[in-house]
């Protein structure tokens, strides 16, 4: 690994402490390097705030700031140039004019999209791209996903006895996978912006959709209930977390998920829903969970997983499997 790829690989790590925080923004990590040293370090924190870049320059010492201008500035996205919720990184960079810029991936949102790259070119500033390129769109696959595909990434999530079968013939499934592998399940909850599920799972279920297991946000809770038969009772209705209620086939809730700019969602759904995403191809990823007992002899069957599997290990007497839609993310 050259010092370059170090130095990178450094802010897609600090760039990862902002999971679950800053969406729908990137997750971003910036470094900044002088002399052979590390003179500060900064990522997006949490949505709304300063973003990485900013962090990282306000971190700098007083007694480091006559360095900048011989500096190289890492930074896992390209720095952007348009006014949001904060002021122009650019803006700022132009200000303290680093001697070099090395950016990992370009912004594919058109708001930015190679124009921050630009206008750092055009003030003389030298900036390279690609360093990590995989790396990086891989740390941000909801957000690119987002962007290209015009929709929320999405994620497809089952639990499943040994033999397969995700619920009984009535539709019960409560406990499948034990506790500890529910709090790790309630953690990926806190790293989406929703959580949907279909109209049986939420009448036979009634599940509470929120991450109360493990420290973080709760989702958005997306219901799908075309017939309004969900009872006004049950535990989605409570107020704890945001609730949209569709009564939509799924490519219209989709298009209305991107215009509330919803950029992830994770499907706890029942075979029904979860069969429908995968034969219209509506996923990106496939997280399992299997229990290593037999419960039901017979019941419903789990849905057959697609694309690539990326990652199989056991956790509490648990198999984990992810499986991904596209082999280069």
């Amino acid at each position: 690994m050259t010092t370059n790829e170090q130095y990178m690989y450094r802010t897609l790590q600090i760039a990862a402490w902002g999971a679950g925080k800053v969406a729908p923004n990137p997750m971003v990590g910036c470094v900044i390097v002088a002399q052979e040293r590390i003179l500060s370090e900064g990522w997006h924190a949490q949505y709304g705030e300063a973003h990485a870049e900013v962090n990282a320059i306000t971190q700098v010492t007083q007694a480091d700031t006559h360095l900048l201008s011989e500096s190289t500035l890492y930074v896992s996205l390209e720095p952007c140039n348009h006014t949001g919720k904060t002021p122009p990184c650019t803006d700022l960079l132009l200000q303290i004019r680093p001697k070099k810029v090395i950016v990992c991936n370009l912004d594919p949102n058109p708001l930015v999209a190679g124009k921050g790259i630009n206008k750092l070119r055009e003030a003389g500033i030298e900036v390279e791209v690609g360093l990590l390129a995989k790396e990086g769109a891989i740390l941000n696959k909801r957000f690119f996903t987002f962007h290209t595909l015009k929709r929320p990434y999405i994620t497809l999530k089952w639990a499943m006895t040994a033999d397969n079968f995700i619920a009984r013939n009535d539709f019960s499934s409560k406990w499948i996978s034990n506790p500890q592998a529910r709090q790790l399940a309630h953690q990926w909850r806190t790293e989406e912006q929703a959580i949907m599920i279909g109209t049986n799972t939420a009448i036979y279920d009634n599940p509470r959709l929120t991450a109360r297991d493990y420290k973080g946000e709760n989702p958005t809770r997306i219901i799908i209930d075309k017939h309004g038969r969900i009872p006004k009772d049950h535990h989605l209705f409570d107020g704890q977390a945001p609730t949209i209620l569709y009564t939509e086939a799924l490519p219209e809730i989709m298009q209305d998920l991107y215009e509330r700019n919803i950029v992830s969602v994770l499907v706890e759904g029942g075979a029904g829903l979860l069969n429908s995403l995968l034969n219209t191809g509506l996923f990106d990823e496939i997280r399992t969970i299997q229990n290593p007992e037999v419960f039901f002899q017979e019941g419903i069957n789990a849905p057959a997983p697609q694309g690539f599997l990326v990652d199989e290990q056991v956790f509490s007497k648990n198999l984990f499997k992810t499986y991904r839609k596209n082999s280069q993310n």
